[in-house]
């Protein structure tokens, strides 16, 4: 199935940091913050910390955070799978999960990228611009928001909260 033609995110199948395909359909029901993450970005310190703040603070009210690194700006996520998840694990103590390194532009992006920015363009068209770009998708999988690789995690809590509490 096309990226175009798909109607929600629960129509993929991914691939985790280890290679294991991940069906997203597995987080139906779930309210999610999808991000392309970079370990060696100037907003990699505070996305990280914010992220893992609100995934400990919500994941049990159904929040899932899924990380998508991505090395196509300014190669800063050059590391193996591995060498990307030592990092995240040990030095951001992110514990929310990380799947295969993926372009998020480009003919080689991941078809759930496609989808993501065929849902929500960005201000300046619907390339994504930069590491941490969040989009917020419903418990129907669908994309509500799509925020800014400044944008502070936290200042998208009040979004996320409406979802939560949404049936």
């Amino acid at each position: 199935m096309t990226s175009e033609s798909s109607k929600s995110i629960y129509e993929f199948t991914v691939k985790d940091i280890r290679g294991n395909d991940v069906t997203l359909s597995e987080y139906t029901g779930k309210v999610l913050i999808i991000v392309n993450v970079a370990s060696q970005c100037g907003l990699t310190q505070t996305n990280y910390k914010e992220l893992s703040a609100l995934y400990q603070k919500y994941k049990d009210q159904g929040l899932e955070i899924l990380a998508f690194p991505c090395n196509q700006f300014g190669s800063q996520e050059p590391g193996t799978n591995e060498e990307i998840q030592e990092t995240v694990c040990t030095k951001f103590k992110a514990e929310f999960p990380v799947f295969d390194k993926v372009e998020v532009n480009g003919k080689n992006a991941a078809p759930l990228y496609h989808f993501l920015k065929h849902q929500k363009g960005g201000i300046f068209g619907d390339g994504i611009k930069w590491n941490f770009t969040k989009f917020l998708v419903n418990k129907e999988g669908k994309v509500v928001d799509r925020y800014a690789p400044t944008t502070s995690p936290l200042k998208i809590e009040k979004d996320l909260q409406k979802l939560l509490q949404s049936s």
